[in-house]
């Protein structure tokens, strides 16, 4: 099956089967002691299309005086990290997604993952962008940055058609267990 068929597929499985998500702290937590990261700077998402919802999950984070930031796609539709706090103003882009409205640009040691469907070897599927693997690829060559991919149990699938643009995530968190 093509990558567009794998696609369309999953977001239907996904807006049927969507409810709210209980991804549990901890499981993120523990990736942050195992590396033993100090200062700690999150990047989250803001969901979308009936994405797993972390904004309750920054939100945590943020009162355990975590870093948080959002993405921001900007010119030649490059994706950056921007701090962001959960009383900060948001602007909508030209995709209809709430984004961070700061200027400075934050590279994050943890980043969570949106995805359509993931498979054991934890590559992913998303929009068809290539929004995140593009930005993998560059913020591996400026420092170390855990990918954490987040999904509903349904969205793992036998085998995703990769190809050389594709990013493999270090792990995949569901709400009911963790893939690495």
């Amino acid at each position: 099956m093509s990558k567009e068929a794998l696609r369309k597929k999953l977001l239907k499985i996904r807006r049927k089967n969507y409810k709210d998500s209980l991804i549990k702290i901890k499981n993120i937590k523990s990736v942050i002691l195992k590396n033993k990261i100090n200062n700690t700077l999150i990047g989250g998402y803001y969901p979308v299309n009936f994405e797993v919802d972390c904004l309750n999950l920054l939100k945590l984070f943020e009162k355990q005086n975590y870093k948080i930031s959002l993405p921001r796609v900007g010119k030649n539709n490059v994706m950056n990290f921007y701090n962001y706090s959960s009383n900060d103003p948001l602007y909508i882009n030209k995709y209809g997604i709430p984004e961070p409205k700061k200027n400075k640009i934050v590279y994050p040691d943890i980043l969570l993952v949106p995805l359509v469907g993931f498979d054991k070897r934890l590559f992913r599927i998303g929009y068809g962008g290539g929004y995140y693997d593009r930005y993998l690829k560059r913020i591996k060559k400026i420092k170390k940055c855990i990918s954490i991919g987040l999904a509903f149990p349904f969205q793992k699938i036998p085998k995703i058609p990769i190809n050389k643009f594709d990013i493999k995530l270090d792990m995949v968190i569901t709400t009911d267990r963790k893939y690495v």
